[in-house]
């Protein structure tokens, strides 16, 4: 039986307003959520990326919360400041970035698409976390 080859996204798709629901497991630490929303923007031949909402870390409370990236055609994703930080895979799967001394692992899961969700795993000398988020439109 021959298996259907997996959809590849292309940044169009994710163009405009989505809810974001986060949850944050530390290993030595509270655990934390985030609420809100992401929009995706035409900018400059790709899209820029605001997240903005509110995270509540247990404990410690809830506090607003403001993320910027921006995509390019091929779904690389850049820092507010210009700097790459990782390639989304079209089809979904795994890519990572090294921030010395941190690793950040990503996977991408469009199975359910238009939904889909993101799970970090972050590990370095001062940080160890599993962040996984869900968007829908």
């Amino acid at each position: 039986m021959r298996r259907n080859a997996p959809v590849q996204r292309v940044l169009e798709e994710f163009a405009g307003t989505w809810t974001v629901s986060r949850r944050i497991l530390q290993d030595d630490g509270p655990e934390a959520g985030f609420e809100g929303q992401a929009v995706w923007t035409p900018q400059d031949g790709g899209l820029a990326y605001v997240e903005t909402g509110l995270l509540t870390i247990a404990g410690q409370g809830r506090f607003a919360a403001e993320r910027r990236y921006f995509w390019d055609a091929d779904l690389r994703v850049y820092f507010d400041d210009g700097r790459f930080f990782h390639q989304v895979p079209p089809e979904g799967g795994r890519t990572g970035h090294w921030c010395d001394p941190d690793q950040y692992d990503v996977e991408y899961d469009f199975a359910d698409w238009p939904a889909f969700t993101t799970t970090w795993q972050v590990r370095g000398p001062r940080k160890s976390y599993r962040m996984t988020t869900g968007y829908r439109r």
